[in-house]
């Protein structure tokens, strides 16, 4: 009697310790936890890069190391030589919204809508407002880039530790990962390989394919002369990333604008590219994301947006995937076939 009392005060100590560092560990890491989900993240971006030069070099220490070189100079010159330019543009931006006529040119498009003074005054004053509250959040966002660089630096460190070490050693990672997983093998299997895809079509088939389509639609502002072209440029990325929403939101009211301005070269300019920013979708998408399990338009954009309150810009990507994440293991135990109209799988 007397052993089992002292196995089941061992037993009991030891979980409470674990569960008092668990808790402990929680705290340490939270000021870091994102910063390592962003290492994470790119680690799996950058996942097939690192198989193709291991191919070559035969040194998973020398290809992660050449990895994380590239994405330091990725992250530090845009940071470097844009961030000035933004908040120039920025600054620009909200103080052309302070004196900018937004019910003019909806006047001429729109002349039966507009035909009463008061709704147009109010449509003006919702439209400035608006606009004057996003450029007031961008400026302070850009600004606090540089007034918040040395903890912006230390993330950095920390992101660029997590990601070496998880790239060059991924395979003992998910070893680990699957020797402390609670399920079943069977479930367990099933969970990887769905999630890979789930992880692969929002990261590859949303992000960087919305990213492209902004990228595009920003090329064509700055050939055409669109003021503030890299202000709106980074608009149009943001747009790009959303489902539904897509580059059209930025683009076609420039269009509209020089139209009704009477400059037919930059408006036909802005919406040949515009277009070819719009069409990407279709021909990117399949190629990067092949045969990988589709999240439902729905679930991504409802993710995105809880996402975006609840982490940030990095919500984007995070919100989603817990959504996916979640339908997947209800799924898994329910042992039934996902819901097609949520998760859907592509044909070969």
């Amino acid at each position: 009697m007397a052993n089992v009392d002292e196995a089941y005060f061992r037993k009991t100590v030891s979980a409470f310790i674990l569960i008092a560092l668990a808790v402990l560990s929680f705290f340490l890491l939270k000021p870091v936890l994102i910063a390592i989900i962003v290492a994470l993240i790119l680690a799996f971006i950058f996942s097939p890069v690192q198989d193709f030069l291991i191919r070559k070099t035969n040194s998973k220490n020398f290809s992660a190391s050449l990895i994380m070189l590239f994405l330091l100079i990725l992250f530090l010159l845009p940071i470097w030589f844009l961030t000035p330019i933004l908040i120039d543009q920025s600054l620009k931006v909200f103080q052309a919204t302070q004196q900018i006529d937004f019910v003019g040119p909806l006047q001429k498009v729109f002349p039966a809508l507009f035909a009463s003074e008061q709704f147009s005054n109010e449509i003006g004053l919702i439209v400035s407002t608006f606009t004057t509250k996003m450029a007031n959040f961008l400026v302070n966002f850009f600004s606090s880039i540089i007034l918040n660089f040395p903890t912006i630096f230390l993330q950095l460190i920390v992101v660029l530790f997590t990601f070496y070490f998880v790239l060059r050693d991924k395979k003992e990672v998910l070893a680990y990962v699957r020797s402390i997983s609670p399920f079943s093998k069977e479930v367990e299997k099933k969970l990887f390989e769905s999630s890979k895809g789930i992880t692969a079509s929002v990261i590859y088939g949303q992000v960087i394919v919305g990213l492209t389509q902004g990228i595009v639609v920003g090329i064509g502002f700055l050939i055409f002369g669109v003021p503030n072209a890299l202000f709106l440029a980074l608009l149009a990325i943001l747009a790009g990333i959303f489902p539904v929403i897509g580059t059209t939101i930025v683009w076609i009211p420039i269009v509209i604008y020089f139209m009704v301005a009477g400059d037919s070269l930059p408006a036909i300019g802005i919406l040949v590219f515009g277009l070819i920013s719009s069409t990407l979708d279709n021909f990117l998408r399949p190629l990067i994301v092949s045969k990988r399990t589709n999240l439902h338009s729905a679930v991504v954009i409802i993710g995105m947006i809880g996402g975006l309150f609840m982490f940030g810009i990095l919500g984007v990507i995070l919100g989603p995937l817990i959504l996916a994440y979640l339908i997947i293991l209800i799924e898994v135990y329910r042992k039934r076939d996902f819901p097609k109209i949520l998760i859907r799988e592509d044909s070969p």
